[in-house]
């Protein structure tokens, strides 16, 4: 159980303890606590807005939940997502042959001399 609130950028494990509609176990990556949704709530409970998290850390939804605070976990580990361009293979430079008569492409991206 976690004893401070949730702040954004925090990371927890979302258990049924939290809330009865996770019966499956979430990864929780919080942009926003809802505070003006969670005024007009049951007391201790909150809103929170973040994206669900798969085992690698990459975000496959975002969600807004509805859960006991005081009940959110700290996962034992933080998954490093691969990110944007450590999935890309490597590419080497490659020479390309332009046929005779081309001009390289202009900046409007029309082809010059019909290739």
């Amino acid at each position: 159980m976690n004893a401070q609130p949730p702040k954004a950028g925090d990371l927890v494990h979302v258990t049924r303890a939290a809330s009865v509609q996770f019966l499956k176990p979430i990864l929780f990556r919080i942009i926003r606590v809802l505070d003006d949704w969670t005024r007009n709530t049951y007391d201790g409970w909150c809103w929170l807005d973040g994206y669900e998290l798969d085992a690698k850390g990459d975000a496959v939804a975002r969600r807004s939940i509805f859960v006991q605070p005081a009940e959110l976990q700290t996962p034992r580990f933080a998954p490093t997502p691969a990110g944007r361009w450590s999935r890309l293979p490597s590419r080497a430079c490659v020479k390309v042959a332009v046929p005779p008569g081309c001009r390289p492409l202009r900046s409007t991206g029309a082809s010059a001399g019909g290739c």
